[in-house]
């Protein structure tokens, strides 16, 4: 290059080409539109990877199928907080019908196939059913496979967790369940009868907190296993009730046991067939939950220390030994994990070596009716009453020394629906 002479870039010769490219009306609109098409692509994609990202970091999944127990019991809970944004069900019905005729029908609403949204926690929840091709066999019932599957903003797992554990306890709580009588028939406990409806705790009226304070001592010994197990001591809570008949006593006990999920076995020690063999055997043999009920202790021996334990007519009224009794309930070989009631109407006719403790971790005492107890079996008869009419319930019997629970509920049968004819007619329960 010499002296005074410019040197012009090369890059004017790509611009040139540039400019020409540019000109021309078919480059311009392929590269438009491929790269309008790059840009979605990668719009597209960051979208995708930010919803992935979002989706894992920010939103928390629960998927079930109708294989699990508790699909059911989901499905339902959903469906109970749900009743404002769900216009979707389906059906579920059950028909019942007894050997007589008798048919009771029930039908259950669930949320249907498709996506539902319903309000938890104060939380925004979505709710996505959906039914599959292929079918399951559950008890010679073909059903076709379903999942459901719950989405909602979070990162704390332990909310789905906590939901399907509330879902559960409801399901559990609405089951109809009976109180399972079992009944000693050889050397075994055999069902008597079909279920019982159970009873209301609360139905069984006591004087004072006698029901708080039992339902306290038998839930805490319920719950202590590795208590009794860590200081060597047998698994074993026995009862005493005693007092005056129609107190409520055995009442309670079957209350009691429903309202913690227990059966009842009920022993008689006066039945001529039972043994001391056959009463340890059977004592440590009850079935899983349950409780044996020794009623009527007294009519079964006499105390050793009573002067008519020797006389004529006690002899020979069970084949069953004082010393066999007291193996069965605290022997050597005693079965853990058992829960014995025993009753009687004369505590001062039994042994001290049956009631120490050990035997009997707990007496108590069922009295006759205090006005306390006749105001609450009032009201509690006669929910729409008012306290002056309990008052003057009470006023209206004379005496309340020899009158027990039983009596007052027996009048009060007399007069389900009228708290002033019972009121009127007081002077009948001492006919």
């Amino acid at each position: 290059m010499e002296v005074g002479e410019v040197s012009v870039p090369e890059t004017s010769n790509f611009s040139k080409i540039y400019d020409t490219l540019q000109a021309n009306p078919y480059f311009n609109a392929g590269a438009g539109l491929a790269g309008i098409g790059l840009a979605m692509n990668v719009l597209r994609r960051s979208a995708q990877i930010g919803n992935t990202y979002f989706r894992r970091r920010f939103m928390i999944t629960l998927q079930i199928n109708n294989e699990d127990a508790a699909y059911p019991w989901l499905l339902d809970f959903i469906n109970k907080r749900s009743a404002q944004q769900t216009r979707n069900l389906s059906a579920n019905t059950i028909v019942q019908q007894a050997e007589s005729g008798k048919t009771e029908l029930s039908i259950s609403f669930l949320p249907g196939h498709g996506q539902h949204f319903f309000v938890h926690n104060y939380r925004w929840i979505k709710v996505e059913r959906q039914r599959e091709k292929q079918v399951i066999q559950r008890d010679g019932i073909r059903t076709p496979f379903e999942t459901v599957t719950l989405t909602t903003l979070g990162s704390d797992v332990t909310f789905f967790k906590k939901m399907l554990q509330e879902s559960a306890k409801d399901a559990i709580d609405n089951t109809q369940t009976g109180l399972v009588i079992y009944q000693a028939v050889g050397p075994q406990w055999l069902r008597f009868g079909i279920p019982r409806k159970k009873r209301d705790i609360q139905s069984v009226i006591l004087d004072k907190n006698i029901c708080q304070e039992l339902c306290q001592d038998f839930e805490e010994f319920t719950k202590s296993s590795n208590w009794y197990a860590d200081r060597g001591v047998p698994y074993r809570r026995g009862y005493l009730f005693y007092g005056p008949p129609g107190t409520g006593k055995s009442s309670f006990i079957s209350a009691l046991a429903s309202h913690y999920g227990y059966s009842v076995c009920l022993l008689s020690l006066s039945e001529r067939t039972l043994d001391d063999d056959r009463l340890n055997h059977l004592l440590n043999t009850a079935p899983p939950n349950s409780v044996v009920i020794l009623e009527d202790i007294d009519a079964a021996f006499v105390s050793r220390e009573d002067p008519m334990a020797n006389h004529p007519a006690y002899q020979g009224m069970s084949r069953v030994t004082f010393s066999g009794l007291l193996n069965a309930l605290d022997g050597v070989a005693c079965a853990e994990e058992r829960i014995t009631f025993m009753t009687t109407n004369y505590v001062e006719r039994l042994d001290p070596a049956l009631i120490r403790p050990g035997r009997v971790d707990r007496k108590q005492y069922f009295g006759n009716a205090t006005e306390d107890m006749l105001r609450k079996m009032f009201l509690r008869f006669y929910p729409s009453s008012t306290s002056s009419q309990a008052d003057l319930f009470i006023k209206s019997i004379k005496s309340t020394e020899n009158l027990s629970p039983a009596s007052i509920q027996g009048h009060f049968l007399l007069y389900k629906d009228n708290p002033m004819d019972a009121i009127d007619n007081i002077h009948r329960i001492f006919d």
